[in-house]
């Protein structure tokens, strides 16, 4: 989510790529952000090549900052 939130979209092979993870584990993650509506997909072709390249929903960037504020309570509180 961090990566997609400081960028307007990134592929998959650049996420699988930054996040050093395998291509089943990667599209397990995306699927339940995208059902959860945290991001939304964008499939298309680059010359004859299929890309899949993700963005964080309004929702998505919400979410995702109560989330860290959370985290940084939880930092502060100790």
């Amino acid at each position: 989510m961090s990566i997609l939130l400081v960028n307007y979209s990134y592929d998959f092979n650049s996420l699988k790529s930054a996040l050093q993870v395998t291509d089943g584990n990667l599209a397990s993650h995306l699927k339940s952000l995208e059902e959860n509506g945290l991001i939304k997909v964008n499939k298309q072709f680059i010359g004859k090549k299929p890309n899949t390249s993700y963005s964080v929903t309004e929702s998505g960037e919400k979410m995702f900052r109560i989330h860290l504020k959370a985290l940084e309570n939880i930092i502060n509180s100790q």
